[in-house]
C-alpha cells in the first residue's frame, strides 16, 4: 500500500468516526439546495452542490470511494455559507457535516512548512491574545501612516504578492491602532469599571435614560483591530436604545476563524473562555455586530455539546440563547432610535442597497431587521439587491484559499450592485464589508459607490447623546 493510499484510508476511517450518520441519511436528494448554492450556480456541477457533497461524504463513509484529492477539493470549494440549510425541507444540518468533514481532513493532512508556520502564527500566536492583536493594530497603523504603505505600492514591492492579495491591500481601512475601550475612554464618554468574581475588569457603560436591559458587548478580534470605530458606534446606538453595555476585559476571539480553518479544538478552547467571561458579566443579552462571529457564537451550544463538563454545556446553551445581532436588539427590543430630520427638501434621497451576511441570514436567521432599520432613516431610499442572499465570496478566509471562485462570485455581485444604481452598499459583517469594498474597486465605481457597515450608516443618521450632561 502506498503512502497516499494509507493517508486516504486514515482519512476515511476518521470520517466514519466523526460524521453524523443521521444527518448523512437525512438528505432526500430533492435538489432544493442546488439553487441556493453559489458554487453549484457558478459551475453547474452536481458534486459542487450540497447534496452532491453529502453523497460524496456518504460514499467515503460507506467505503464506496476513497477521499482522494478531487474529493478534498470539492470540500474545500464549499463556501460554508449555509444558504442550503433554510432551503432544505428535511432540515439537514449541512453546516455540521461540512465542518466535521473538514476537521477530519485537516487532522490527516500534512501541511507544508510555510503553511504550518502561517497557521500557527495567526491562529495560535495572534488571534487568541488581546495584547498581540493590539500590537498588530499598532503595526498596521504604523505601516499606513509612516509612508511604508506608499513606498510598498510605488516601489513595486507589492508585486511579490499574488494579485488578489494586492487588490485586498488597497481596500484595508485606515486603522486607529486603538480598540473599543481605548477609543471610548479617549472620547470621555461615561463609563465605570467593576471587578468580576475572578478579578478581571468589567467596563460598564450606562444607558441613555431609563435602562431597558443589560447587554454584553462582544468586541471581536478583527473588528476591534480594523473596525474599532464601528464597535464604538455599536455601543453608542445601544445606549441610545436604552441598553446598559457591559464589556468583559477577559473575552477573547470567538473562534470563527479557527473553525473556518478546521481547528475545532482551538475554537472550543476560546469558546470556553468566553463562556466564563460573559457569565460573570451578568448580562441579559450578548450582542454581536459581525455576522460571521455571531453565527459561531450562536452555535456555541453545538460547538460545546461534547464538553466533559455538564455545567459548561449548560453555560453554552445559555450563551447561545442570549446571543443577538445588533439589528435584533435595536429593532425588536430596545427603544426606537430617533432619526435625524432630513432638511434637504431639494435633494434626492440617498439610494442604498443591502447585501446580506450569509451567516447572519442563514444561521442567525436575521434578514428583516437590518432592512427595517434602514427604511426608518429619513432621506434614504432602499433598493433591493438581486441575489442579496447569495454569498459575496468572502466567507471567512475563502477569498484567500479559493481566490478564483471568490472573485467570480464577487464580479457577479457587482453586476447586480450596478443595476441598483445605489450610492451606498450596506452590510453587517466585516468580511463582507471588505469584500464589497474590494468589489467596488474591481468594478471601477469607487468614485460614486461606497460600502459601509450598517452600524456606521445608522450612527450618521440618528440622534445620539454621548456625554453625561446630555443624557
Amino acid at each position: 500500500m502506498t503512502g497516499m493510499e494509507q493517508s486516504h484510508g486514515a482519512l476515511a476511517q476518521r470520517m466514519k468516526l466523526t460524521l453524523d450518520e443521521e444527518q448523512l441519511t437525512n438528505c432526500m436528494r430533492c435538489g432544493f439546495c442546488q439553487m441556493a448554492c453559489p458554487t453549484f450556480l457558478e459551475t453547474g456541477l452536481e458534486a459542487a452542490s450540497p447534496r452532491g457533497r453529502i453523497a460524496l461524504m456518504k460514499a467515503v463513509v460507506d467505503g464506496i470511494m476513497e477521499p482522494d484529492e478531487s474529493f478534498q477539493s470539492q470540500m474545500d470549494l464549499c463556501l460554508g455559507c449555509r444558504a442550503c440549510e433554510p432551503a432544505c425541507p428535511s432540515d439537514v444540518k449541512y453546516g455540521q457535516l461540512i465542518e466535521q468533514t473538514r476537521e477530519a481532513i485537516v487532522k490527516e493532512k500534512k501541511f507544508s512548512v510555510p503553511v504550518k508556520l502561517v497557521r500557527k502564527t495567526f491562529l495560535q500566536g495572534i488571534f487568541p491574545h488581546k495584547g498581540r492583536l493590539k500590537f498588530m493594530g499598532k503595526s498596521l497603523k504604523f505601516y499606513q501612516k509612516s509612508g511604508l504603505q506608499k513606498f510598498a505600492r510605488s516601489s513595486g514591492a507589492m508585486k511579490m504578492f499574488p494579485e488578489h492579495l494586492r487588490q485586498l491591500e488597497k481596500v484595508v481601512p485606515t486603522v486607529t491602532g486603538d480598540g473599543l475601550t481605548d477609543l471610548w475612554k479617549k472620547a470621555g464618554f461615561p463609563l465605570r469599571t467593576e471587578k468580576t468574581s475572578s478579578g478581571s475588569d468589567l467596563l460598564i457603560i450606562p444607558a441613555v435614560g431609563e435602562k431597558v436591559s443589560r447587554v454584553g458587548m462582544f468586541r471581536g478580534c478583527i473588528m476591534d483591530v480594523m473596525f474599532a470605530e464601528t464597535n464604538v458606534n455599536t455601543v453608542r446606538l445601544l445606549r441610545q436604545a436604552g441598553f446598559e453595555v457591559a464589556i468583559p476585559d477577559s473575552q477573547v476571539c470567538c473562534g470563527a476563524l479557527h473553525a473556518h480553518a478546521s481547528e475545532m479544538e482551538d475554537a472550543r478552547d476560546l469558546a470556553g473562555q468566553n463562556l466564563i467571561a460573559f457569565k460573570e458579566a451578568g448580562v441579559d443579552y450578548i450582542v454581536s455586530n459581525a455576522g460571521g462571529c455571531g453565527a459561531l457564537l450562536k452555535e456555541y451550544d453545538h460547538l460545546m455539546k461534547d464538553a466533559a463538563d455538564a455545567g459548561q454545556q449548560a453555560d453554552a446553551r445559555q450563551f447561545a440563547g442570549q446571543l443577538k445581532d445588533i439589528s435584533e436588539l435595536l429593532q425588536d427590543i430596545g427603544r426606537p432610535l430617533i432619526p435625524l430630520e432630513d432638511k434637504s427638501d431639494e435633494t434626492a434621497p440617498v439610494k442604498v442597497t443591502y447585501q446580506d451576511s450569509c451567516h447572519l441570514r442563514n444561521v442567525m436567521r436575521v434578514q428583516g431587521q437590518p432592512r427595517e432599520l434602514i427604511h426608518q432613516m429619513q432621506g434614504v431610499s432602499l433598493c433591493e439587491l438581486q441575489g442579496s442572499e447569495v454569498c459575496c465570496g468572502s466567507a471567512g478566509i475563502y477569498n484567500m484559499t479559493q481566490p478564483q471562485m471568490s472573485m467570480d462570485l464577487l464580479d457577479h455581485k457587482m453586476d447586480h450592485v450596478k443595476d441598483t444604481r445605489a450610492e451606498v452598499v450596506i452590510t453587517s459583517n466585516p468580511g463582507c464589508l471588505l469584500q464589497m469594498k474590494w468589489g467596488i474597486e474591481r468594478a471601477g465605481v469607487q468614485d460614486h459607490v461606497e460600502a459601509v457597515h450598517l452600524v456606521d450608516f445608522l450612527t450618521e443618521r440618528v440622534r445620539l447623546y454621548d456625554k453625561d450632561q446630555d443624557d
